[in-house]
C-alpha cells in the first residue's frame, strides 16, 4: 500500500481515510485479514501508536472487526460499507458543486458537465 501523508492535517486522520478508501473500494475485500498494526505503521513510516489510533477509529465505525485469534478483518456487513461509501460520495459531490458554484455555474450547467463525462 502506498501512503500519501501531508503535514496539513493529523496523520492518524489521513491514515484512517486511506485505509477506509481501500476498504470501501474493495481493495481490502470483505472478510479479508488486514496486516498488523506494526506492519502498516512500518509501511507508512509512522509510529505504531498513531496507526493503532486510526485502526481503533475504523473499528468504532464498524469497518473492521478485531478477532483475538485472527487479528483484524474487514467487516462483511454490506450496509456499513454502503453507508460509508455513500457518505464519502456525498462529500465529494458537495465539494464539486461548491467549487462549480464559486465559478458561477448553475445547477443545470453543473449537471451538463457531469453528463459530458458519462
Amino acid at each position: 500500500m502506498s501512503w500519501s501523508l501531508k503535514n496539513d492535517r493529523p496523520i492518524y486522520t489521513q491514515l484512517l481515510e486511506q485505509i477506509e478508501q481501500k476498504i470501501i473500494s474493495g481493495e481490502y475485500g470483505k472478510g479479508s485479514k488486514l496486516p498488523s498494526v506494526r506492519e502498516l505503521a512500518s509501511e507508512a513510516a509512522v509510529n505504531p501508536n498513531t496507526m493503532q489510533r486510526a485502526m481503533a477509529e475504523l473499528e468504532n465505525r464498524g469497518l473492521i472487526i478485531t478477532n483475538r485469534t485472527a487479528g483484524r478483518v474487514v467487516t462483511e456487513d454490506d450496509s456499513i460499507l454502503t453507508q460509508i461509501r455513500e457518505k464519502r460520495a456525498e462529500g465529494f459531490t458537495r465539494e464539486y458543486v461548491k467549487k462549480m458554484s464559486e465559478l458561477n455555474y448553475t445547477k443545470d450547467e453543473i449537471i451538463h458537465f457531469i453528463r459530458k463525462e458519462e
